[in-house]
């Protein structure tokens, strides 16, 4: 505010208030987790504005929405690279006991919780699928 960055204190605000709306709808205080969760939705959800809003022409729009995915992402954990995500997914495939496509949920419930906000799960579900297929 201070700096006077009008644009980040809007996403800012915005971030703020779909936490404190969660919070009363559910009537609890959000733990780090839900909030991590809130945020991974705000980004996905602002992906997929982009995507349309790029297909459509409008630039405009794309723009911002960008900014926002931009500045969303500095409150989340840094996101592991492909490398990483192959070796967790071997590791979890490992412990799991996975052999095939049938034991996909199992890998995928145990990759979830091992990389809490750190993974994009329709990247991290693409490689399950290509090393248990």
């Amino acid at each position: 505010m201070k700096a006077r960055d009008k644009e980040r204190v809007a996403v800012l605000r915005m971030v703020n208030a779909e936490i404190k709306r969660v919070e009363v709808d559910e009537r609890r205080e959000l733990e780090q987790a839900d909030v991590l969760g809130i945020l991974n939705k705000m980004v996905k959800q602002r992906q997929d504005a982009l995507q349309q809003f790029t297909d459509a022409g409008r630039d405009d729009l794309a723009q911002q929405e960008a900014y926002e995915i931009e500045v969303i992402q500095v409150f989340l954990p840094e996101q592991m690279d492909d490398a990483a995500l192959a070796a967790l997914i071997d590791k979890v495939i490992t412990d799991t006991g996975a052999t095939g496509m049938q034991d996909m949920g199992k890998v995928m419930g145990a990759l979830k919780a091992a990389a809490e906000g750190q993974a994009d799960m329709g990247r991290a579900s693409a490689l399950v699928k290509a090393k248990l297929g």
